[in-house]
């Protein structure tokens, strides 16, 4: 029996346990600094292998005594992304495989200084963007001689949009302001560089339906590390129904609100509605030389709401989920084969979409 600790019974969260807990083959504890919460998850997973404990990571010590009385053999954050850090320091000290979801660059660089020289697996930036679509778009890499070009697509949209942002906020808010307030970095004329956020427009038409894309912050993930020297340009950027970065725009630097996130995190919060009727897209594509002529290959996929357990998760939940499950599942395999920093171009994409969370997918 595998043994994880899933951090956060948020949105993302809630299902991970459920995948695992499914399985017969892990034993899940589910950790959540609210109790409700833990008392609302518990009555909801009726499984046998799940367990919903009141964990504060923030609390001094907290999350230590529960796993010197627990044993774990993993520790997966769905938390916000500046509570990685100190959860990162405990796996490494109790000698724990470590699994996040962070968009956050900085935090990916604190994960990585936590990881030298571990014996277990320490694998940030897990789920859809960062995540699948570096898996996607490296896979893609494999098949050209010599690469122009890498542009990755991603975009988890209301399927109705109905207020004039055509958005719905499907996930963490937090995470959604980082992504849209920090700086961005890609590969330009072969070096890794800096790029600005809400910047970098263009639009994209798939399946006859008009979108936009931007620069977000962190969705590229270690690509662009891997990669520089060998590929001319790569970006990832953000998908939109048309007219939504413009104003996103005057919010986050027109009044100035990437200055003072907390007010804009109320805003969005009060005034954009959840929804499950929502469609992730995935959008891959590379550019360069195969047998000495210039080839383009793409990797397009759009995934809807599933029904997992009985009950209809979002499609941004569907896939954020199941990208961490695959990798943990993979890990856990062979953790001989993952040891220290572990990058999302490691896995093989063949290997994500063979795997029993990978299905959904499909």
């Amino acid at each position: 029996m595998r043994r994880v600790l899933v951090l956060g019974g948020g949105k993302i969260g809630s299902l991970i346990s459920v995948l695992f807990s499914e399985t017969g083959e892990y034993e899940v504890y589910l950790g959540d600094v609210d109790k409700d919460t833990v008392q609302r998850l518990a009555q909801e997973v009726e499984n046998p292998h799940f367990h919903a404990h009141v964990i504060d990571v923030m609390g001094e010590h907290t999350l230590d005594a529960f796993l010197s009385t627990t044993p774990i053999d993993g520790i997966v954050s769905s938390l916000p992304y500046y509570c990685n850090p100190v959860v990162g320091q405990v796996a490494r000290a109790h000698g724990l495989h470590y699994f996040d979801l962070t968009e956050d660059v900085a935090v990916t660089e604190k994960i990585r200084t936590v990881s030298q020289d571990a014996q277990q697996a320490f694998v940030p930036q897990c789920g859809l963007a960062p995540g699948f679509i570096s898996i996607v778009a490296n896979d893609l890499m494999t098949h050209f001689e010599s690469i122009d070009s890498v542009k990755m697509r991603v975009g988890a949209l209301p399927v109705n949009p109905s207020n004039r942002l055509k958005y719905s906020l499907t996930w963490s808010t937090d995470g959604l302001i980082n992504e849209y307030g920090n700086i961005c970095y890609g590969i330009e004329q072969g070096k890794k560089a800096p790029l600005q956020p809400l910047e970098g427009y263009e639009t994209i038409e798939v399946d006859g339906l008009l979108y936009e894309a931007f620069n977000t912050s962190g969705g590229l993930g270690t690509l662009a590390d891997t990669y520089a020297g060998r590929v001319k340009t790569m970006n990832y950027k953000t998908l939109r129904y048309p007219g939504h970065c413009e104003k996103i725009h005057l919010l986050m630097n027109d009044l100035k609100l990437n200055e003072d996130r907390d007010t804009l995190k109320r805003i969005l919060e009060h005034a954009v509605p959840k929804t499950l009727q929502d469609v992730v897209l995935i959008y891959a594509a590379v550019n360069g030389k195969q047998s000495g002529e210039l080839f383009e290959e793409n990797y397009v996929k759009k995934i809807y709401p599933q029904t997992i357990a009985g009950k209809l998760w979002s499609a941004i939940q569907v896939t954020t989920a199941s990208g961490i499950c695959g990798v943990v599942d993979l890990v856990f395999d062979n953790p001989s084969a993952y040891q220290g920093f572990v990058t999302q171009e490691t896995f093989c994409l063949k290997d994500i979409l063979e795997n029993r969370f990978g299905r959904h997918f499909a």
